[in-house]
């Protein structure tokens, strides 16, 4: 008896508790503010303020410096004029340290000073986006040799509609997209915005 109630305690208990996943089209995008960088020019980037102009793509990516985020951010630098003409902000977020950043953002290979990438070193921008972290692997260096010393936020792109409202939310887990497929499914959805 005991053995069977407390069987139906632990399944009454799991059927309750949410299942944790990304936000969604729909929901409204949490506000954040955080210390980012600009073609190596740190600054506080509020994505309300952000919002007043017009949508924000705000894209979290695992590091900088690592393969698939560098095509991601160079893929975003080589079509951020469209974005421009299309009146959207794009910002793009990961654990790593200003630091890291400052260098990452000027870079002509990735950032090349065209958008800004902010730091979530704490990962609570990352958490109120429902987004999964990981540990780097111990001893792991990114594509120059150097250590990588935080956590990866998973690959996830959002679309922010200027309501606050997520118009589109994709992932490279869950829609199986290569890093510059969010760039170009982005861009696709912020020029629909600007056509309406």
């Amino acid at each position: 008896m005991k053995k069977e109630w407390f069987l139906s305690l632990a399944i009454s208990a799991a059927i309750c508790i949410p299942a944790f996943a990304a936000l969604k089209a729909g929901d409204r995008a949490p506000d954040f503010s955080a210390r980012a960088s600009l073609a190596g020019k740190e600054f506080d980037f509020s994505l309300q303020e952000a919002l007043a102009k017009g949508p924000v793509v705000v894209y979290f990516y695992p590091s900088a410096y690592t393969q698939g985020c560098d095509l991601e951010a160079h893929t975003f630098a080589q079509e951020k004029d469209k974005f421009d003409a299309a009146g959207a902000t794009i910002i793009g977020v990961s654990a790593d340290s200003l630091e890291r950043l400052d260098q990452f953002s000027a870079d002509p290979d990735y950032c090349a000073g065209r958008f800004p990438v902010a730091s979530d070193a704490d990962r609570k921008i990352a958490a109120s986006y429902n987004l999964i972290t990981t540990a780097a692997r111990t001893g792991m260096k990114d594509v120059r040799g150097a250590s990588i010393d935080h956590d990866f936020i998973e690959r996830e792109t959002f679309v922010i509609g200027k309501d606050h409202k997520i118009v589109a939310a994709f992932s490279s887990k869950d829609d199986h997209l290569a890093p510059d497929a969010h760039v170009k499914r982005a861009l696709e959805i912020v020029q629909q915005l600007a056509g309406k």
